[in-house]
């Protein structure tokens, strides 16, 4: 009898950790794998990204905040400064309550790349490559690489330049192809590989390159010179550090398709 009731909880246990876990695939996007040529190549080289999920949402301050309370490591007081900035989390109230005029279904910001790094780890999943987030943010409602439409650029480029978008909850823009929403319009988002762009070098992988010559040399290496939105991603990637914690500066995670 006793061996039984053990097994019943074991079913149990493993019941709830199946469903947990196939509720997290549902709440991503399969973003199918593809050549394409990122603002920053060499010779206009392709980059090969593979088959990947991407959370269709940004990290909200509902979850975040269910996560520093299972990780008390990452709340408001207790992060190290070595991983967190002073401004971790400084629009929130203490460290289990982020302030009252804040939407739980907002997108959670003021987080470093290495609370959101732990963040994505602790669901199972990681951050989203910097060419797996581009190529995925290429794509409007309909097409799954929009960088040829004038129109989609300048639309970016208006969303870039309206403040306090990160109050907004997520899901307010609009679905793209991939099933993908606020890609572009709420909020800047982490990759794993941030300033891994060399942005004023002659390559990607420019050893001698000098970040701070965004505006002048750095544009000579780019693929595409009328893409001005990408030119600020790139740009904003390139002057920020691992323990920043910037207040338009939220995250999601992504997932390898063979991990499933």
């Amino acid at each position: 009898m006793g061996n039984q009731k053990t097994f019943l909880i074991f079913l149990t246990v493993i019941g709830i950790t199946v469903s947990s876990f196939s509720q997290q695939v549902k709440e991503m996007a399969q973003v199918k794998g593809g050549n394409y040529i990122p603002l920053y190549g060499t010779d206009s080289t392709k980059v090969e990204v593979h088959t990947f999920l991407l959370d269709r949402y940004p990290v909200t301050n509902l979850e975040f905040l269910q996560f520093v309370q299972e990780n008390p490591k990452w709340k408001k007081s207790k992060a190290i400064k070595i991983f967190a900035d002073e401004r971790y989390l400084y629009n929130w109230e203490n460290d289990d309550s982020f302030n009252k005029n804040m939407s739980p279904d907002s997108p959670v910001t003021n987080v470093s790349w290495f609370a959101a790094k732990n963040y994505c780890e602790c669901q199972g999943k990681r951050l989203p490559t910097m060419d797996e987030w581009e190529y995925a943010a290429r794509a409007d409602e309909e097409t799954p690489d929009a960088r040829v439409k004038e129109s989609y650029n300048q639309k970016i480029l208006s969303w870039y330049e309206s403040p306090n978008s990160q109050n907004n909850n997520v899901g307010s823009t609009f679905k793209n192809y991939w099933g993908i929403y606020d890609m572009h319009g709420l909020v800047w988002e982490w990759t794993s590989d941030f300033n891994s762009v060399m942005i004023s070098g002659e390559s990607r992988a420019g050893s001698d390159a000098d970040r701070n010559l965004f505006c002048g040399s750095g544009a000579l290496g780019a693929t595409d010179l009328m893409n001005y939105a990408a030119f600020m991603r790139y740009a904003f990637r390139g002057s920020i550090k691992a323990t920043y914690s910037i207040k338009n500066l939220g995250f999601r995670c992504a997932r390898d398709v063979d991990n499933l």
